[in-house]
């Protein structure tokens, strides 16, 4: 069965239920610049939010994208402007700029990496601009510069794997890679953190490591490039699902069986992850669940309306093996 994890000070809003997802493959461009709609203070009722998502490099992504996109409705009180930064910083700044200079009601947005937000975040807080981080954080001594930010404990995702490892494999001599999320995005930094940390003291080694970006593509050309050099890989630590289908991939190609021959740790708890997972592909996944935009919906209305919102809200998360994922599938939501 399934073990839940649950975030030492989570903060768990009861009142919000998850939106149903639907697929989502497309990028999508800014919405609102000069359309319809109404504009910032034009009506008590309607809060606009601009936000600028990460990209579209993933299925948790795309489901996360999906959650904010039918949760921020009209129906719902708002006007979202949303753009797409195809993994650049510098179209995540423009974005936050053209936010600043429409005026809107609030700005919130998934950072690409943690570094380099001072600039335009002192640049929302001077216009009078709340600002409110999804999913991951930005590192800066002034947390003045944000209301409040809303994601998973990702060092305590690569805690969870770590220490599942070490109770399926020490003792073992197991051999391992790693498949790094994006250099210099949190969840990148705090999974590897997480990860060795959990496993420092047992004989699992990591041999290598190396960037697949988060994407299913990179994850099977770095895999591809770890099994040319290596001939003794026992295990895959991969820091989303998407790359750890992409070493499926590899694996199978180079005539070795995922799950058996190489045993693979992943995160992110997505469907395709999920199944593969059931089918005995993947061993191990930790959930880091995209559902947040029921999340953002409330803390937006709350600073709006002038009341104190919490700094950081931690999302409850999961942890699945195989049983577990062939008993969450039936009803699974992204």
């Amino acid at each position: 069965m399934s073990r839940n994890f649950r975030r030492a000070g989570a903060a768990v809003l009861a009142a919000l239920t998850a939106t149903a997802l639907v697929a989502c493959s497309s990028e999508q461009a800014p919405q609102g610049e000069g359309g319809e709609g109404e504009s910032a203070g034009s009506s008590t009722d309607t809060i606009t939010l601009g936000f600028s998502q990460v990209g579209a490099e993933s299925g948790w992504r795309a489901a996360n994208t999906k959650s904010i996109q039918d949760t921020l409705t009209a129906e719902n009180g708002f006007d979202l402007k949303f753009s797409d930064a195809q993994q650049k910083q510098e179209n995540q700044i423009q974005a936050i700029r053209s936010y600043i200079q429409q005026q809107v009601d609030v700005i919130a947005f998934s950072p690409v990496v943690e570094t380099g937000w001072d600039a335009v975040l002192e640049e929302a807080k001077a216009a009078g601009i709340p600002v409110i981080l999804t999913d991951r954080a930005v590192d800066s001594e002034d947390d003045t510069l944000y209301e409040s930010f809303i994601g998973s404990d990702f060092v305590l995702e690569g805690q969870t794997a770590g220490e599942w490892a070490v109770e399926q494999y020490d003792g073992e001599g197991y051999k391992a890679v790693e498949l790094q999320g994006t250099t210099g995005a949190a969840p990148m930094i705090d999974r590897q953190q997480g990860f060795a940390d959990a496993i420092a003291g047992s004989d699992i080694e990591i041999i290598d490591s190396q960037t697949g970006n988060f994407t299913r593509t990179e994850g099977k050309q770095v895999m591809e490039g770890f099994l040319q050099k290596y001939d003794d890989i026992d295990l895959v630590f991969a820091h989303n699902d998407d790359m750890g289908l992409g070493a499926i991939e590899a694996i199978e190609a180079a005539g070795k069986v995922p799950g058996e021959d190489i045993k693979i740790i992943t995160v992110d708890a997505v469907k395709d992850g999920m199944q593969a997972l059931a089918d005995g592909k993947i061993n191990f996944i930790v959930e880091c669940n995209p559902l947040l935009g029921p999340d953002l919906a409330e803390i937006a209305k709350k600073v709006i309306a002038g009341e104190e919102v919490q700094k950081r809200i931690v999302v409850e998360d999961q942890a699945f093996d195989q049983e577990a994922a062939k008993e969450a599938l039936p009803d699974r939501q992204y």
